[in-house]
């Protein structure tokens, strides 16, 4: 099989000397590759090592053909046209002055062979559904998941040789998720794919888990991935159990063989004192005794070292994904209390909200599709947007975690973020608070700007949740973006634990199913409204 990307003794650290990889090997040929991993396991920093958006600290990375890198958070200028953010916009613009009548060489130079690059355009935006996206509008027109696909749509018509996607369905909804579905299964090339989307990592050919700065490759989707990998740890614990037995086997004999060397050591004595024998012959019986009891314990001390390492070793192999936990009883509301209030609300760009109450810990969840308005809603709850008409009112402190996690100061480290939320705190109750959280000892100091997708998350929530006053409104947007299935069950552990209430407007049904939401509400052509969980799955 030819090899198209090769990682070959590659090593990568951060500007403060933070590792994440030292002397990976490893490469990537044809066909789709899940690339998965715990958050902060190194998985964006690899497609950007490979993208060549970051440099090696030592190693090499050759790419054999053209990249095309879709990275986590794509931002476009959104004063640019459609077919300058796709990259046509020069040869649209010769072909449409040849079409006139222009026939300046200049022009037949920039159009190519591609003569028929305004209709590829125009059908990669079908196929994406952004037929609806003309040409010739602004990218400031679309919103933030049509962005995505306006991106992915740029790599499409370029027809890279290897395709890289970080996190691609981020701020998609059902309807762009299933385009997006349909262009990984039919890409032809080379394709890495790193995401916490069950349904897209089913499309892979293999799956590539890094681990402790190290791949491990299992074939198959991820489905298959997680059935080989219940089978490794239902192995790996059975290990641990056998190591623990032999360890206190070890243990077990060793204090016997102690307590034999001591009787020996008695009886000796006993013969020494009473002179049964010869004093020559007792010398050497008491010399070869304490050799003999010597080599006796030293065996059954490399024994018992051998039975550590051995369960030090099972041990490792067993994954241990913590789970934050959250103690906030300041948090709690009854019942009875109304927590937020819309009233006749007109929101920027047309959506309107005619009437809304939010009664003690209720959760709910935003649904509707990209562009419907969901986010201009919760900022405009937030006090971030001023409403065109009506009030948002709440009743109780909230705090909101937006998309971008910029809440953040990437300046300052994990406890000087919190810090800042929570003034009045001392430093050791925040670093205790921030345990929770996993952020343990020096992990609390990592600058904000080190930290991965998921570590970022994780902090942002835990500067909103520590702060003071504490939130009793807790308003999520896209909270799953960017973590690894283990830091969305981590997400579902600590909100289960949260005593407020709660907005979260998602598009990952399974998380939304696991929080417990007890009302589900759709914006859709400008106007909200209650239904049941059975209607989320809104038409295609």
């Amino acid at each position: 099989m030819s090899l198209l990307i090769t990682c070959t003794s590659l090593s990568f650290a951060w500007s403060d000397g933070t590792p994440v990889f030292e002397g990976l090997d490893t490469s990537f040929g044809p066909g789709r590759t899940g690339l998965v991993g715990v958050n902060g396991s190194g998985k964006s920093t690899l497609l950007k090592l490979i993208a060549g958006r970051l440099s090696p600290t030592d190693g090499t990375v050759r790419v054999a053909g053209e990249v095309g890198y879709l990275p986590q958070n794509v931002t476009l200028d959104t004063a640019l046209r459609v077919d300058e953010a796709l990259g046509i916009a020069g040869r649209r613009a010769a072909l449409h002055a040849i079409e006139a009548g222009d026939v300046a060489e200049e022009h037949f130079e920039t159009v190519g062979d591609d003569w028929d690059v305004e209709e590829r355009a125009l059908a990669t935006l079908g196929q994406l559904g952004l037929g609806h996206v003309g040409l010739d509008r602004t990218v400031g027109e679309v919103s933030g998941g049509e962005s995505v696909l306006l991106r992915l749509a740029a790599l499409l018509l370029r027809r890279p040789d290897v395709l890289l996607l970080d996190e691609p369905t981020n701020n998609l909804d059902l309807y762009a998720r299933r385009r997006l579905y349909t262009a990984v299964e039919s890409w032809p090339g080379v394709l890495v794919v790193v995401s916490h989307d069950r349904e897209l990592l089913d499309l892979v050919d293999q799956i590539a888990d890094l681990r402790s700065g190290r791949i491990t490759w299992y074939g198959g989707n991820f489905s298959a991935y997680e059935e080989a990998l219940a089978v490794e740890q239902e192995a790996a614990e059975r290990m641990v159990r056998v190591a623990e037995s032999d360890l206190r086997k070890q243990k077990r004999e060793l204090t016997e063989a102690q307590v034999k060397l001591a009787r020996r050591k008695r009886y000796g004595q006993k013969m020494w004192d009473q002179k049964r024998e010869p004093k020559i012959v007792m010398g050497a019986r008491k010399r070869a005794a304490q050799e003999s009891a010597g080599k006796h314990r030293i065996m059954h001390e490399e024994k018992l070292a051998e039975a550590k390492e051995r369960l030090d070793d099972a041990v490792e192999a067993v994954r241990d994904d913590d789970e934050i936990r959250v103690d906030l009883p300041y948090t709690a509301v009854p019942p009875g209390r109304t927590v937020l209030t819309l009233r006749d609300l007109e929101l920027r760009y047309g959506a309107r909200v005619g009437g809304l109450d939010l009664h003690g810990p209720e959760r709910i969840a935003l649904v509707g599709r990209n562009g419907a308005g969901k986010t201009t809603l919760l900022r405009t709850v937030a006090g971030e947007l001023e409403p065109v008409a009506g009030e948002a009112t709440a009743h109780v402190p909230l705090r909101f975690l937006p998309q971008r996690l910029d809440v953040l100061d990437d300046g300052l480290t994990v406890a000087e973020n919190v810090a800042r939320f929570a003034p009045g705190a001392t430093h050791n109750r925040i670093r205790a608070r921030l345990a929770r959280f996993l952020f343990r000892g020096a992990r609390a100091d990592q600058q904000a700007a080190t930290l991965s997708g998921g570590e970022r998350f994780r902090a942002a929530l835990a500067a909103l949740m520590l702060a003071e006053p504490a939130p009793q409104l807790l308003m999520l947007d896209e909270p799953t973006n960017n973590l690894d299935m283990a830091s969305v069950r981590q997400l579902t552990t600590a909100l289960e634990s949260y005593e407020g209430a709660l907005i979260v407007a998602s598009h990952d049904m399974p998380f939304l199913e696991s929080i417990g939401i007890t009302r589900w509400l759709l914006l859709e052509e400008g106007e909200l409204r209650e239904i049941t969980s059975e209607a989320v799955g809104y038409p295609a």
